[in-house]
């Protein structure tokens, strides 16, 4: 098969871990269906699990937070799709969300989750197969790193993971959805170690554009609620900062 060739070429085969969940039994085994024969198509392997609610979901997110792809209903339940979606980045997941809806008026929610795409009910077959490919080509491109000592380990730090980095005299302190990093180091030469989507908005802080949820005067919030201040004469050049990057 000359499209698996091609693919194996770009891309390391690897398996990929799918959770949909859909309050309809039946919407839910056809999308695991679709799921499994796109996989088969592109020579992927799939585990995909199936859930009824988001509650039931979250309840399984706490053992096991390796997720690649998640395919949920925005309106399902008490816990919409959206605060599953905002639960899931705050452990800094980077998984590919694909929002299901009946409804257009919540396309716009997507973005504060970094959701990839919106797929209307019923779901077509050929724009689902497209959207998964394009999930898998981000998935398996390898994102921008730094390699840090803290405690005596290496650690490798994705980019997009640090949401902001905090200055104490010689010693930074690097924020990530799944913890926190104390390392001897100057800020100002931390940042010129990390790409263009972080702002210093003041002189003890370091803040990723991508993770910044709202700009105030005097300061900023980013993900998971925590605000922090921005220096005087900054909140221009933030914001230009902030637009230029979404």
């Amino acid at each position: 098969n000359s499209k698996i060739a091609l693919q194996e070429y770009l891309f390391p085969i690897r398996t990929f871990l799918v959770a949909i969940w859909e309050d309809l039994e039946l919407v839910r085994q056809a999308l695991a269906a679709l799921v499994y024969k796109w996989a088969r198509q592109w020579g992927y392997t799939c585990e995909v699990r199936l859930f009824a609610c988001g509650e039931e979901f979250l309840f399984a997110y706490e053992d096991d937070k390796a997720y690649d792809i998640l395919l949920l209903d925005v309106e399902m339940g008490e816990t919409s799709g959206l605060q599953v979606a905002r639960r899931v980045r705050e452990h800094g997941s980077r998984a590919e969300i694909l929002f299901v809806t009946s409804h257009f008026e919540f396309a716009g929610e997507g973005y504060e989750v970094d959701a990839l795409h919106y797929l209307v009910k019923p779901v077509e077959e050929g724009k689902l197969m497209e959207v998964l490919s394009k999930a898998a080509g981000r998935l398996l491109t390898e994102p921008p790193s730094i390699v840090i000592t803290c405690e005596g380990e290496t650690v490798k730090l994705y980019e997009q993971d640090i949401r902001y980095v905090e200055s104490f005299g010689h010693y930074i302190v690097i924020h990530t959805g799944d913890g926190n990093y104390k390392i001897k180091e100057n800020i100002s030469a931390f940042a010129e170690k990390l790409g263009n989507a972080f702002f210093r908005t003041h002189r003890s802080y370091l803040v990723s554009l991508q993770h910044i949820i709202r700009i105030s005067r005097t300061s900023i919030t980013i993900q998971g609620g925590t605000e922090l201040p921005l220096a005087r004469g900054n909140y221009d050049a933030v914001n230009r900062a902030f637009i230029s990057y979404n």
